[in-house]
């Protein structure tokens, strides 16, 4: 990925991890892939509490990010964040497919935001920079697009904006059952090792191979 100066001048500490994996043979569903939720949820319940989850440093570093771009995240979470605060709502997880389940599970257990693309409608490789004031980002499940503001920080391809860092991916490169190879991003910001980042890269990553493979 290629990280523009400007970011790098104002997040010096800001990592990623990505890569693909694939061939997959994505399901609707798998009993096994519920298992593993299960235990998550058990692992997170025991882990926080909703009333305390916001000050985690793990999330509070991504809250920081937010609002540094701009974001209000008591309005907008955290995608990890966010998961987590479902299970300790005792709400119930979405279920899109094996793949976006997968690394679904893959950020909650890390805390790490994991953005993931179809990577047959990529157009070449991920670029992050900061967006031009008034562009425009259809993202998953928005009914129409937004305009974006000057320093939101975004990934595109060789073509358009792909994701709005590190919360919401584009509607056109999503994981769908059709999809074969799923490219995976996971997102740091300052104040997250790199290591923690790296690891949940390569826990989505596990994931995907053993619960996207087809194998129910």
């Amino acid at each position: 990925m290629k990280i523009h100066k400007e970011i790098l001048a104002a997040f010096p500490d800001l990592s990623v991890a990505e890569g693909e994996v694939g061939p997959l043979s994505i399901q609707e569903k798998s009993p096994r892939l519920g298992a593993l939720r299960d235990e998550i949820v058990r692992a997170v319940r025991e882990r926080y509490t909703l009333e305390r989850v916001k000050d985690e440093p793990l999330f509070r570093a991504y809250r920081d990010f937010f609002w540094r771009v701009g974001v209000d995240p008591t309005k907008t979470r955290p995608a990890s964040e966010a998961l987590v605060r479902r299970i300790l709502a005792k709400k119930v997880l979405p279920t899109i497919n094996t793949a976006v389940d997968a690394y679904n599970l893959a950020s909650i257990r890390t805390g790490i935001p994991i953005a993931a693309f179809d990577a047959d409608t990529l157009a070449g490789d991920l670029t992050m920079r900061f967006a031009e004031e008034g562009e425009a980002f259809l993202g998953i499940r928005m009914a129409a697009p937004v305009m974006l503001h000057k320093n939101q920080v975004i990934l595109t391809d060789g073509n358009a904006i792909v994701a709005i860092y590190p919360y919401r991916d584009s509607d056109a490169t999503k994981i769908t059952l059709a999809t074969k190879v799923v490219h995976i991003v996971a997102c740091g910001v300052p104040g997250v090792e790199r290591e923690k980042v790296y690891a949940a890269y390569e826990l989505a990553a596990a994931y995907l191979q053993r619960y996207g493979s087809g194998i129910r």
